[in-house]
């Protein structure tokens, strides 16, 4: 996956850089042989119009404010202590007794039994199946037309609103 996009990647480089060589190349060779362009022709200016004088904003007054009222202190709150909660004293653990190891009675050993040979899969016998009988071809009787005063339906303009 990873080799596939560098390998898209420097095809790109490589088209760009081709392409860019011969692109400056041939501008260089039209620049060199083509003869210079007539200057173009002037272009007549919009006449100015005047500006209309813009209206002077007025002075706002300078407005006093009233002193801004100092904020009440507010008293400090006396937090009772919090109490000591006694250290609790846990029983000791009891120790756990010992388990006592089991002896186990020794495993039988396994008689070597011998297996009875596999019997051998009897031949299946070729049946030759009968011929197909080939389907008589049937030619079908030509489509009926409809007649041209019989209305169909979907065959109708849409109704007009």
């Amino acid at each position: 996956m990873a080799s596939s996009s560098v390998v898209f990647a420097t095809a790109l480089v490589m088209a760009l850089m081709l392409a860019s060589s011969s692109t400056s190349r041939a501008a260089r060779h039209l620049a060199d042989t083509t003869p210079a362009a007539a200057p173009p022709a002037a272009v007549p200016g919009i006449p100015a119009v005047p500006k209309p004088p813009v209206p002077t904003v007025p002075t706002v007054p300078a407005v006093a404010l009233p002193p801004m009222p100092a904020v009440p202190k507010v008293p400090a709150v006396t937090v009772p202590p919090v109490p000591q909660v006694p250290a609790a004293t846990l029983p000791p653990v009891p120790a756990v007794p010992a388990v006592p190891a089991a002896t186990l009675p020794p495993v039988p050993a396994v008689p070597n039994a011998a297996l009875p040979p596999i019997p051998a899969v009897p031949a299946v016998p070729k049946v030759t199946l009968p011929p197909v009988p080939a389907v008589p071809k049937v030619t079908l009787p030509p489509m009926p037309s409809i007649p041209s005063g019989v209305p169909m339906p979907f065959l109708a303009p849409p109704p007009s609103a």
